[in-house]
């Protein structure tokens, strides 16, 4: 699973954030690593320089193996109750897409007329 982050202008993007994110997200995510491609994070400052709460928001797209691509937004006070709250939605995303697809796959045959 790769994790790419993407930061807005009013947000330093370093290193320290970049690794502190995928650290969040592979953990939360472990469990989907066989169906997940790539997670896009992007981060940004609503209000910019003017501060204000909540005004951080973190938007997280995951690309599934063979399916539709799922999203999830949260916005926080910081970037990492952000990143947290927006981690949470997509795993309960996944797990939702990927329970309804298993479930699919195990409904029963109807018989057919004979």
């Amino acid at each position: 699973m790769k994790i790419q982050v993407n930061t807005d202008a009013h947000i330093d993007g370093h290193e320290q954030l970049s690794e502190g994110v995928t650290r969040t997200v592979s953990h939360v995510l472990k469990r989907f690593q066989d169906h997940v491609t790539r997670v896009e994070v992007h981060l940004s400052d609503l209000n910019g320089e003017k501060g204000g709460q909540p005004d951080k928001r973190c938007v997280m797209e995951a690309r599934l193996e063979g399916r539709q691509p799922v999203a999830a937004t949260d916005v926080a006070g910081s970037l990492d109750q952000a990143v947290r709250g927006a981690v949470e939605k997509l795993a309960r995303l996944i797990d939702s897409q990927l329970g309804r697809a298993s479930s699919n796959e195990r409904s029963p045959v109807k018989p057919t007329a004979d």
